[in-house]
């Protein structure tokens, strides 16, 4: 081989090196994934409001989850099938400025991440797929939303809210295709869906019954496997990306199948659907029904690839009475330090990659605050210290 190729080949590679290190994010060396939760609610309180103390607010939330220790951010980017970003797909969120579709002045979900990465937090974007409306107010969507073409006719469904058909292939494509949007254009660490898909058994009813004439399949095999479709090319998407793609599930394994049809088990048998789960543990130890200890043992067992498992913890339960434990429904009350307690028997877990608090306001918006959850943050922050 001469001089000259030998020349040529080495040019290629370093050609080859360089578009590959433009196609990697950058990725934060993280030993224990300790995030928040930020919702639509916290949005509405801190967000709503001018431009300049919008973004004071941003940074002072960023500000106090670097205070303790926490490292990620779930930020709830689309909770209504609106957005807080830029979208060709989805209208501005009413939480902004009380009306859909209505500019807020900035880009939030970019001034989040910025504002995040500056301080080495990640930042998670958080949609809740499926979900248009809490309430069964068809007027308020805006033409500008998704949803509005689809009035009056079976892909949206009104019952209790307004949510759109997991069936339907459009449906698949709209959300797929809003996450593709997000990836694309931002510098987010990760995507998370929450828990929320089937909101009742006949919001495809037809669609089942048509589907069951040529295939054998029971209605909660047929949820599942139309949830299964979204979760499966969501992954492609996000994996074409290199993001993150996870999913915050009913920490009740039994209510994922015969509830919210969140095929859990599947989806922790491979690594064809996700790439994290964040179980929704919200429970004590001495939950009559679902002890703590018993629950992420459950989950333990379920994850037979090496995926990442987050737990996130009910902090927002603390100094308040738990009604679905029974007689432990004081429990939250009695004790200080149960989270903490949580996180110590989490560490200890196989694929465990972090924890999660659900959610910014019950640990530092003073309005929430009681004092066994001013203890509860500083026994976190501890426990962070000497790990």
């Amino acid at each position: 081989m001469g001089d000259i190729m030998k020349k040529y080949i080495f040019i290629i590679l370093i050609i080859l090196i360089f578009i590959s290190l433009l196609n990697t994010k950058k990725e934060l060396k993280i030993k224990e994934q300790r995030s928040i939760f930020i919702s639509y609610i916290e949005l509405k309180s801190y967000l709503n409001t001018d431009i300049n103390t919008s973004k004071k607010n941003i940074k002072t939330m960023i500000k106090n989850i670097k205070k303790y220790k926490f490292n990620t951010i779930i930020l709830q980017v689309r909770s209504f099938s609106d957005s807080i970003y830029k979208s060709n797909i989805y209208p501005w969120s009413s939480i902004l400025t009380n009306e859909e579709g209505k500019y807020p002045g900035y880009d939030i979900l970019d001034y989040f991440i910025k504002e995040s990465h500056k301080e080495n937090i990640l930042l998670y974007a958080w949609i809740n797929p499926y979900r248009v409306r809490l309430n069964t107010d068809i007027k308020s969507i805006s033409t500008k939303n998704p949803a509005y073409k689809y009035i009056n006719t079976d892909i949206i469904y009104v019952n209790n809210g307004i949510y759109y058909n997991p069936a339907k292939e459009e449906v698949i494509n709209l959300i797929t295709n809003g996450v593709e949007e997000i990836v694309k254009n931002y510098k987010v660490d990760g995507i998370l869906f929450d828990d929320y898909f089937y909101p009742d058994n006949n919001i495809d009813i037809k669609d089942y019954n048509k589907y069951k004439k040529n295939n054998k399949i029971t209605l909660q095999e047929y949820h599942l496997n139309n949830v299964n479709k979204l979760v499966e090319k969501v992954h492609k998407v996000c994996m074409k990306y290199n993001t993150k793609f996870g999913i915050s599930p009913d920490g009740n394994i039994e209510n994922n199948y015969n509830k919210n049809y969140a095929d859990v088990k599947l989806w922790c048998s491979s690594n064809k659907y996700i790439d994290f789960i964040m179980p929704q543990i919200y429970y004590g130890f001495y939950n009559e029904t679902k002890d703590f200890r018993k629950v992420i043992k459950e989950w333990e067992n379920i994850i037979k690839s090496n995926l990442g498992l987050h737990i996130a913890l009910a902090f927002y339960k603390s100094g308040k009475v738990d009604k679905y434990a029974k007689s432990g429904s004081n429990e939250w009350i009695d004790n200080n330090d149960i989270i903490m307690k949580e996180i110590i028997l989490s560490r200890n877990l196989n694929n465990y990659k972090g924890f999660a608090l659900f959610r910014y306001d019950h640990l530092f918006n003073n309005n929430y605050k009681n004092v066994n959850s001013v203890k509860e943050l500083e026994n976190i922050k501890n426990i962070i210290n000497n790990n």
